[in-house]
């Protein structure tokens, strides 16, 4: 079993920094913190919650419908754009809101887009050792 792994990562409004970038607000404005989120590679999406929603003040962009691990299907709200920060990586996505203080998840997708793994013996997240400088992708 390789256990629990948890990742310090920089959640952003991304609105804001749209917002920054066009002049209308200043960089001091910009809504973001600094979170532990649960490095789950069983789940495809990025999972916030009503907590992170209300301080980020993340708008509603849709509502999907999600599975438990129990089997259940839930409803969310998914709420964004976020910018993801890493290290040196980044990327903007969307989440499901998880109701109350739930835990948070970096799913496959965030994961993914940043070219990061999970180091399995030294339980941890890092940048891809192969492109340690920039993320890469692939294309086809």
């Amino acid at each position: 079993m390789m256990g629990v792994i948890y990742a310090d990562i920089e959640l952003i409004n991304a609105d804001d920094l749209a917002m920054v970038r066009r002049h209308i607000i200043g960089e001091e404005e910009v809504k973001r913190m600094h979170v532990q989120m649960l490095v789950d590679t069983g789940s495809v999406y990025m999972c916030i919650n009503e907590t992170i929603q209300e301080q980020l003040q993340l708008a509603v962009v849709e509502k999907r419908k999600g599975q438990l691990a129990d089997g259940s299907v839930v409803e969310y709200d998914v709420v964004g754009p976020i910018e993801v920060r890493f290290k040196n990586r980044r990327c903007v996505v969307d989440a499901m809101v998880l109701p109350g203080d739930n835990e948070l998840l970096l799913g496959a997708i965030p994961l993914e887009d940043m070219d990061v793994l999970v180091h399995p013996y030294r339980r941890e997240l890092i940048v891809n050792p192969e492109h340690p400088y920039f993320a890469q992708m692939k294309l086809k």
